[in-house]
């Protein structure tokens, strides 16, 4: 078996240290001074007093490297559109595609079923370029829990958890999807194959779509926006919105509002990655957390009076410090003012 993990950031170079330790043939592409560490000493993996070093192909060439059975795409969302073409010379007919990204994929529609059954997201998936260069039908979702960091080029720190939801847009238990898990689970990390991806997808995008704009706007941790009052209810509003949005396309969420803000305040002092990404001046990922569910609103005809004023918002401030170049249309003028 053969995986490339495209884009060995924090998360990637989690996940090839973890593959390549059980045995699995992996590659990884990554670029600049964290590559230039990586094939000077190695990927080096920092779980609690434990070290685990490994020396994997890296490369910031694709085309350096052979077809693959699995390409794990862990890249930020709103960066794949531009690397599709260096992409392509890892696919074959039977390369599956591992979409470890935030937000919604842009595969969401494929095999979903209903109105919307093969559409795109112009949010997320400017063109549709993703749709018809990777194909929706190689595609694999996937949900990514544990936190980590890069604590040094060529070092990742895992923080905390180990947990990667799969699932086929189908709902099927495929021999390429259980497959995958199982190499996960001998990797000494947690992969459920799951018959209702989309349900996973939206319950992380839920804290995300709210507590990551806010967070970015007023530089406050989980614990701070989730105890005050104000931006506590402004969350609840705004998931709110989402959670209409959500259920109108057949998700079903497992917890409840409450219960989901209440989760993210017990993860206590910790900052967004919207909020790291402002202060380290990297491009931020306004468009999969928030614009997306915007577009899908509008789609759905759903109001998003709460979630309209905190993207502008964002958008704004994020645009002034030049780290986003996305357009946020005006709030929709038939939306009830929001209270």
């Amino acid at each position: 078996m053969k995986i490339c993990i495209y884009g060995a950031g924090a998360i990637g170079g989690y996940l090839g240290v973890q593959l390549a330790r059980a045995g699995v043939d992996v590659s990884l592409v990554a670029r600049g001074a964290h590559l230039a560490a990586m094939r000077a000493g190695g990927l080096k993996l920092l779980i609690g007093d434990e070290e685990r070093v490994v020396h994997p192909r890296c490369t910031d060439d694709p085309a350096e490297l052979e077809v693959q059975d699995y390409v794990i795409i862990c890249l930020k969302a709103h960066s794949i559109t531009g690397v599709l073409g260096q992409m392509q010379p890892l696919l074959a007919p039977h390369t599956r595609i591992v979409t470890a990204v935030n937000g919604i994929p842009y595969w969401y529609f494929h095999r979903h079923g209903g109105a919307l059954e093969g559409s795109t997201l112009e949010s997320i998936d400017p063109g549709g370029r993703q749709w018809r260069e990777l194909t929706p039908q190689r595609a694999i979702g996937c949900i990514v829990y544990p936190a980590t960091e890069i604590e040094a080029p060529g070092v990742i720190r895992h923080v905390y958890g180990d947990r990667f939801p799969l699932g086929e847009p189908s709902g099927e238990t495929t021999n390429s999807v259980q497959r995958l898990a199982d190499v996960f689970v001998k990797a000494g990390m947690q992969a459920p194959v799951l018959d209702r991806i989309r349900d996973e997808i939206w319950l992380k995008l839920w804290g995300n779509v709210c507590l990551n704009p806010i967070s970015a706007l007023t530089h406050a941790t989980l614990d701070v926006i989730c105890s005050d009052p104000a931006t506590r209810a402004l969350s609840k509003a705004i998931m709110v919105e989402a959670q209409t949005i959500a259920e109108s396309f057949g998700v079903k969420f497992r917890v409840d509002v409450e219960r989901r803000i209440e989760g993210a305040r017990k993860v206590g002092a910790h900052k967004t990655s919207m909020l790291q990404d402002l202060e380290r001046s990297r491009p931020m990922e306004i468009d999969p957390l928030v614009t997306v569910v915007q577009e899908m609103g509008r789609l759905t005809k759903i109001p998003t009076p709460a979630l309209d004023a905190v993207l502008a918002l964002v958008a704004q401030r994020a645009t002034i410090a030049g780290l986003y170049d996305g357009t946020v249309r005006p709030a929709d003028r038939r939306a009830p003012a929001f209270a």
